[in-house]
């Protein structure tokens, strides 16, 4: 096993200090022999680092820190980021773009360093920003929390050296490694076409690819013809966590798509990409759900007061969620997050964009519009209600069976079962579920073992069952018994 640099994306407020940041770092960690351009189109770079004692001194940042990327690749199930970075103006504070990045980091479940940038500003507020993160639970080191929270100013460099040290420490801790022997593992952040043909911008996180190697990806087969560094330079082979372009393909494949040698790795990647686009997400596959589990709510207002009053009327739903809330219309990055984090949104008194409705119907995304809060409030109850009477059932759940086979014995309709979870008994209440939506009740009144009749039939073995009243089971259904 090997060490592997971190990848890193930024995030934050427009005109926080993203771009300047990046460009601060890409341009003062140039080596003499990398003065020409970087190649920005490849949406990531890697720089090297002077600082010592890591298990790397290299960096990979990604170059696309709009939300919408990272909330497409997040949905897509590609974990690119190691890190994220939350990019906060020293005196602007918390703005709406920075709640929304909280939220995308949050879902995204890796570890982030909160920077405070203009500090060299005299209406820098640093205490009023980390004070104003305690409302977004967002508690950094100094305040008794486990975020760290570094003080720069991109503009002349204060503080980044630290930055990047911070960077490289949590990356140790985090022990990133890979083995040159795996099968590779890249993920596809950016695609397009231009004059050498279809081009691939990728991060590889696993494995090595080299020129002339056959991959796989989106359901295509291709060899690699050419491969590109960060800086545009052609190369022979790429590691992990390498930036670069790939040459080859003849068509576009998705965003946050996987690129292997293997096949079989990019056909069960294909097949989540398709689960993700075909299964909506909705309130029916919220309740039918067979196993527990909250409601993910994102949350547009026309005004910070109807918000609070939204907020207070679900302090007490303890099966409600609210994955991230802000003031305005609903836009396409609000759907990628709803993708990524498995949300409904709602919106009160707001529009919504064009794009984003599109956006919503191919992924499969619920949007519901209310301009009377008391209408809204009143849904939001009634499926509390419901998640709680589901999840009282869930309690009394005992045991659970996969149908193996139907068949007819002395005209009777009898169900060959193996039991997966618990226990069942004779005289269980049943719950027929098909593809995690419920189909029918019905009770247990015959058990049997081997044509021996029983009482009861445990985790892992196999009996024949009868019920009343029928109900239409088939082979694959899952059985869910309670007393």
């Amino acid at each position: 096993m090997k060490n592997r640099p971190p990848v890193v994306t930024i995030l934050g407020h427009v005109d926080h200090g993203k771009t300047t940041l990046l460009d601060y770092i890409r341009k003062s960690k140039l080596t003499e022999k990398e003065h020409g351009e970087i190649t920005q189109s490849i949406g990531a770079y890697e720089i090297k680092t002077d600082i010592k004692d890591y298990a790397t001194n290299r960096i990979t940042f990604i170059d696309t820190p709009g939300h919408e990327a990272f909330s497409k690749l997040r949905s897509r199930g590609a974990n690119i980021s190691d890190i994220a970075l939350l990019i906060i103006d020293a005196k602007d504070s918390v703005m709406p773009q920075t709640e929304e990045s909280i939220s995308h980091i949050k879902n995204a479940k890796i570890p982030f360093i909160v920077v405070l940038n203009k500090i060299d500003l005299k209406d820098a507020k640093p205490e009023k920003v980390k004070a104003d993160l305690l409302k977004h639970d967002v508690i950094v080191e100094e305040k008794g929390g486990s975020v760290p929270c570094l003080n720069i100013s991109a503009k002349k460099g204060t503080g980044v050296q630290e930055l990047l040290e911070s960077i490289l420490l949590i990356s140790s801790e985090l022990n990133l490694k890979y083995d040159e022997k795996n099968d590779p593992l890249a993920y596809i952040i950016e695609t397009k076409k231009d004059k050498r043909g279809t081009v691939i911008s990728s991060i590889i996180k696993d494995g090595e690819l080299h020129v002339g190697d056959v991959v796989y990806a989106s359901g295509q087969k291709t060899k690699i013809r050419s491969l590109y560094n960060d800086l545009g330079e052609q190369v022979k082979t790429v590691i992990p966590s390498s930036p670069f372009e790939i040459l080859g393909f003849s068509e576009l494949p998705e965003v946050g798509s996987i690129i292997s040698t293997s096949e079989q790795k990019t056909q069960e990647n294909l097949k989540e990409e398709k689960v993700i686009q075909k299964k909506p997400f909705d309130l029916d596959t919220l309740l039918n759900k067979n196993e527990s589990q909250k409601l993910n709510i994102i949350l547009k207002a026309d005004s910070k007061g109807s918000l609070e009053a939204i907020n207070a009327s679900l302090q007490k739903k303890d099966n409600i969620e609210i994955v991230m809330q802000s003031i305005g219309s609903i836009h396409k990055s609000d759907v990628f997050l709803a993708t990524s984090s498995k949300s409904i949104i709602l919106g009160f008194n707001v529009s919504i964009e064009s794009v984003a409705a599109d956006l919503a119907k191919s992924e499969k995304i619920i949007i519901k519009s209310f301009n009377i809060i008391y209408e809204l409030i009143d849904e939001l109850n009634e499926v509390s209600s419901l998640l709680q009477q589901k999840d009282l059932i869930a309690k009394d759940a005992k045991g659970e069976s996969i149908v193996l086979a139907s068949f007819i014995i002395h005209d009777q309709l009898v169900y060959g079962v193996k039991v997966t979870k618990g226990k069942i008994n004779l005289g269980d209440l049943i719950q027929v579920f098909r593809s995690d939506n419920l189909i029918g009740k019905s009770k247990l009144v015959s058990l049997q073992i081997r044509s021996k009749t029983v009482k009861e039939v445990k985790k892992g073995q196999e009996g024949g069952i009868m019920v009343f009243p029928n109900v239409d089971i088939k082979v694959g259904d899952v059985l869910k018994y309670s007393l």
